[in-house]
Parts: C-alpha cells; sequence; structure tokens
C-alpha cells in the first residue's frame, strides 16, 4: 500500500502559469487559479510557476512548485543538502535580507488585519547568523528497515515520516556534525527501537542530548552511552516518562552543568536541558537588550514579568530597578528563576510566584501590584486573558471604580506568534487605553517562516 500524507501528489495534476503574488504566514506563495486560491510550497513573490497539486478543497489549493518560468532576484541556493525533503526549514531558498523583510511584513500585516492597529513606528529588525545558531532541537528517531536502520532528524515536509539527516547546518555546529555518531551509537543499543526522540539542549560550553526511553537500557547499552560521551565531549540524559523524569546518566564523564550569557548584564544563566530557553543565544542576547531598553526602567521603580521562566528578562531588569516581580506557570521554573536571583545577589530585588496565567482575575492582578513597567513573554498561546484583566483594571480605574491600581507607564510584550500578539495588542489598545508605540521582528529562527517579534506600548495622551 502506498504511503499517504497530507501532501501526498495527484499524478497529471498540474497548473502551469502562475504569479505569485505574495508570501502567506507559512511562507507559501500565494497565486490564484480558476477562482480558488493557491498555496504553492517552494515560491517566491514575483515568480511564475508551474505547480503540482497536492491537495485541493472548495476554495483553495495546496501545490509545489515544479517548473520555474521566472525566478525572484531573492532566490538563492538552499544552504542545506536536506533542504525540500526536511521540513524543520521552509524558506532556505530566500535570501536573509528577504526573509527578514517577509517576517516584518507579516507583522505589519497581522497586527493590522487581526488587530486594527499599527506601530507608531517599525523598529529595525533584529539579526543573526543564518547558520549554526539553533541550541535547542527535538529530533525524531525512528528503525526503517527498508531504509538500512536507524533513521535521527526532523520530519519530513507535509508527512509523518523521518527525515534522513547526515548533518543539519541550522544546529550549532557542534550538534550537527554529530549527528552520523549519534545515529550509529543509537543504533548499536539493545533499546534502539525504543527511542522515539532524541533533544538537543546545547549551552555556552555543553551540549546534552537527551534520549527519550521507553524501555530500560541495559548495562552494556550503558556502558556504550558513555563512551559516546566521553569520545565526543558531549552529556547524555535519559528521560523514561515526562520531562521531570529526565536525568544525567551517571558514570559518564562529563558533568559541566549549562548555561547562557547575557553579557551586558554580567550574567551567566544556569539551565537544566527540559527547561525552555531561545534556542537563539545571539538573537536572546538581543531581545534581551532592546527589551529593557524599550521599558526604561528606572532605579525605583517596581517591575512586573509574566511568563517570566528561569528570569532571562527578571535579572537584568533587577539590576536597573527597585523590585522585578516575576510569575511563571512551572514550579521547576519558579524555583530555578530564584534560585539564580540568589545566586547573583539579586534575591534582596526579586520575588517569583507560581501562578496560571492563562486564568487571571482582575482582582489577583490588582493585588500584586502597582506596576511601573512591565514585561510580557507568553508561549504561543498568546496572553488574552492576562491582557484583558489588564485592561479590565484600566478601564476601572479611569471610571474610579475598585479595585484602584496604578497601571504601568510602558508595556513590553515578547511574542512567537503575530496572530496571538495582534489579538491581545488590540485587547490592549481598544480596551486597555495603551499606545502601540514600536514594534518590528526579531529573527530568531533563520530559515523558518517563524516570526518572533516585539512590541512596546506605553499609556495613553
Amino acid at each position: 500500500m502506498g504511503r499517504r500524507t497530507i501532501g501526498a501528489r495527484r499524478p497529471g495534476r498540474r497548473i502551469e502559469g502562475l504569479v505569485i503574488e505574495s508570501v502567506d504566514l507559512e511562507a507559501q506563495g500565494i497565486a490564484r487559479h480558476e477562482g480558488k486560491v493557491v498555496f504553492i510550497a517552494g515560491a517566491l513573490t514575483g515568480e511564475r510557476v508551474d505547480a503540482e497539486v497536492l491537495r485541493e478543497r472548495p476554495s483553495y489549493m495546496k501545490a509545489q512548485a515544479v517548473h520555474w518560468h521566472s525566478h525572484s532576484p531573492d532566490r538563492v541556493i538552499p544552504g542545506c543538502p536536506h533542504y525540500g525533503v526536511c521540513g524543520g526549514c521552509s524558506i532556505q531558498h530566500a535570501s536573509a535580507e528577504a526573509q527578514i523583510a517577509y517576517k516584518q511584513r507579516v507583522l505589519e500585516d497581522t497586527l493590522w488585519h487581526i488587530g486594527r492597529i499599527r506601530p507608531q513606528e517599525v523598529l529595525s529588525p533584529l539579526r543573526g547568523p543564518a547558520f549554526g545558531y539553533r541550541t535547542r532541537a527535538r529530533l525524531s528517531v525512528r528503525w526503517v528497515d527498508k531504509k538500512g536502520g536507524l533513521l535521527i532528524g526532523f520530519r519530513e515536509r507535509a508527512s509523518s515520516y523521518v527525515a534522513q539527516m547526515h548533518s543539519c547546518p541550522v544546529l550549532v555546529p557542534q550538534a550537527g556534525a554529530l549527528l552520523p555518531a549519534l545515529r550509529d551509537c543509537l543504533e548499536g543499543l539493545s533499546i534502539a527501537r525504543q527511542i522515539p526522540q532524541v533533544e538537543l539542549a546545547a549551552g555556552e560550553d555543553q551540549t546534552v542530548w537527551v534520549l527519550r526511553v521507553m524501555a530500560p537500557p541495559s548495562e552494556q547499552d550503558l556502558t556504550q552511552l558513555r563512551s559516546f560521551a566521553a569520545d565526543h565531549g558531549v552529556s547524555i540524559w535519559l528521560q523514561p516518562a515526562g520531562p521531570q523524569s529526565a536525568h544525567r546518566l551517571e558514570g559518564a564523564s562529563s558533568a559541566q552543568p549549562l548555561s547562557y550569557r547575557l553579557p551586558s548584564a554580567g550574567i551567566t544563566m544556569p539551565f537544566s536541558p527540559v527547561d525552555f530557553t531561545q534556542v537563539n543565544f545571539a538573537m536572546n542576547r538581543a531581545l534581551v537588550d532592546r527589551a529593557i531598553g524599550l521599558l526604561d526602567p528606572q532605579p525605583t521603580d517596581r517591575v512586573a514579568d509574566f511568563f517570566c521562566g528561569l528570569g532571562n528578562f527578571s535579572l537584568p531588569l533587577a539590576q536597573r530597578s527597585a523590585e522585578v516581580f516575576g510569575v511563571e506557570g512551572s514550579a521547576a521554573l519558579v524555583a530555578q528563576a530564584q534560585a539564580n536571583a540568589d545566586a547573583l545577589g539579586l534575591g534582596g530585588r526579586t520575588r517569583f510566584l507560581q501562578a496560571n496565567l492563562f486564568e487571571p482575575q482582575e482582582n489577583w492582578l490588582a493585588a500584586q501590584g502597582p506596576f511601573d513597567r512591565v514585561v510580557i513573554d507568553p508561549p504561543r498561546e498568546g496572553a488574552q486573558a492576562l491582557c484583558e484583566a489588564l485592561a479590565g483594571l484600566n478601564s476601572r480605574a479611569k471610571a474610579g471604580a475598585r479595585p484602584f491600581i496604578a497601571l504601568p507607564k510602558r508595556l513590553v510584550m515578547v511574542s512567537c506568534n503575530p496572530a496571538t500578539l495582534a489579538r491581545d495588542a488590540a485587547i490592549l489598545v481598544h480596551q486597555g487605553g495603551w499606545v502601540l508605540r514600536q514594534a518590528g521582528v526579531v529573527n530568531m529562527f533563520p530559515q523558518t517562516a517563524h516570526v518572533e517579534s516585539i512590541a512596546m506600548f506605553s499609556a495613553g495622551a
């Protein structure tokens, strides 16, 4: 029986001479044919292509470009031999400048179409290395007899199959070059068929591979893993269940902890392989610096950091303000943030609290305040409930109702999803009375369609 995927081709269904009008949120070219929108993988604005239909619905089609009549000046040769098969990257065929311009346009268009708002100023984009930047990655592992054994890699594009990867240029170099040796090591284990994924967590001076193990490794397996760790100067962790079950392989020679640095603040931040950290250290440093610059905290300010994680923003902010109040949903991250603050001598200026920020109430928020500055760094789901609570308090304060709280003069939101940013920004602006002063993109994930952004709001005039 043939393989069936969402992206399975339909032989013979080919459309010729499609003109690409724009690029969508997933970096697909957009054209029109017989009243339908056609989304075309691999095509760029201004190109004319022939495309093979992958999927057809009443109002749209998904297709793959198969022949070019003309090329965009933004087109480049992809830097990865697996590009086009591997689904880890989607826009390596566009120049670095074009990628950033596309992301900036996506941000501005989304803010307007969803939120009906435009920033008073578009910030210059934050950019960094185009390759060799990724310090975190979750790779699938699968034993496939027809392909000669164990496969390690990202999923294939529009498929559940695992791409057969021998290298990965977007991973930090020490990790990308290690994939063949890691594959050979895991293939020789007795539990090779019971390892569904491996997770990379690289620090400034250490690399960790976390193996998701569905069966306990044998003593011989453990010996082989220790030898691999010693030979390649990495650390191996085993994860038999959920993230909290992850633990370092006993007896392995490398036990140096993971950490990343924020040089402008003189901070070294330790973290666990299963803690959330940004995948791009260079961009994270630039992002933290920009967020602090936009917030402009004063020595007497009380600052709130919602979705604070390990204290990525909290700790540099604590150096410049009177107090930082960090809130996070994970008890483990709250404990680590406080430990990091104490280790840096900032314990007296910080307080961290575990709370569900997806269901905050106005009364709860009022009890935590007042705040002079606020930073919000939510996951992809955004911070709708939190923004509604902030907006509600601001509206009530203007009307003289209780509870009364002095709302922040400035608010910075960091987002990994332009759609939820636009929704939440609209709440702050249209319901809460803040003004969207500045917004711009942060190229956290070069070669992908992922749009990271930052926006600054200030109290209305």
